[in-house]
């Protein structure tokens, strides 16, 4: 299935703040079995959250969000979502649940901007939050799932490993590895990582990453991944292929 991943905060869009956690997000969902084929970054402004979902929608089956889920008046995240699937904004009685028990192990009391993070749009489902307050939401509609998630990195994190089962296609498996090749420029060894794919017909991709130069001279790192019912098998096969044609080039690898 195809992912997007869209990111909300105007701290990312100012560079105060590296968004780690759509990489992060990325690394998950493809490792869970999907493509991911669009990433996008809104500020805290309705309109373009409402954009950004409606966007996403369009390129991918699953649409995993970050950040705007909190108290403050710059969180509007879970009624925009709303908005843009046109769904009415609700109290969630199971989110309110999950906010009221943590806030009481930290002796704290409900407060109308707390309350609000228990608003979620009508028929989503909370997803329990182990690192802060705000819980998760997901939600099917219109034949596409979506997971939306707190800004705060370990907030994010907690949600996606909660709500991995609920997003995860274990109908796909996915490998990748790599190799360093030492002793030949990327540009020389082009038609060779050509030529491999063309070997295993689409089965794997192999992207060329270049590195500061060695005491061996040029270095090359070879990525080659893959995603079926042998992915680990064809990475392999790739692999060992890239390294034969490095050896007979004059070059030398290792895994990394």
């Amino acid at each position: 299935m195809q992912a997007a991943v869209l990111t909300i905060g105007n701290e990312i869009l100012k560079g105060k703040t590296v968004n780690t956690n759509a990489a992060h997000i990325g690394r998950v969902l493809t490792f869970s079995g999907h493509t991911v084929v669009l990433g996008l970054t809104v500020r805290d402004v309705r309109e373009e959250i409402v954009w950004g979902f409606r966007t996403a929608s369009q390129f991918a089956d699953i649409v995993v969000s970050t950040g705007g889920l909190g108290p403050t008046f710059d969180d509007m995240t879970s009624s925009s979502f709303a908005e843009a699937l046109g769904l009415p904004l609700v109290e969630n009685p199971e989110a309110m649940e999950m906010i009221r028990s943590r806030l009481t192990a930290r002796g704290l009391e409900m407060t109308e901007n707390r309350r609000k993070m228990a608003m979620m749009p009508q028929g989503a489902r909370a997803i329990r939050n182990l690192a802060g307050t705000a819980p998760g939401i997901y939600l099917e509609a219109g034949g596409k799932k979506y997971l939306v998630t707190p800004g705060v990195p370990d907030e994010m994190r907690s949600v996606l490993e909660n709500a991995i089962e609920l997003i995860a296609d274990r109908n796909v498996r996915y490998a990748e590895r790599s190799t360093l090749v030492r002793g030949i420029m990327e540009s020389s060894f082009a038609p060779h990582v050509d030529e491999v794919m063309k070997m295993f017909a689409g089965r794997v991709y192999i992207k060329s990453h270049p590195r500061p130069r060695g005491p061996r001279g040029p270095e090359i790192e070879l990525e080659v991944s893959a995603s079926g019912q042998d992915p680990e098998g064809d990475v392999e096969g790739a692999l060992r292929e890239l390294e034969r044609r490095a050896a007979s080039m004059g070059g030398e690898y290792s895994r990394i």
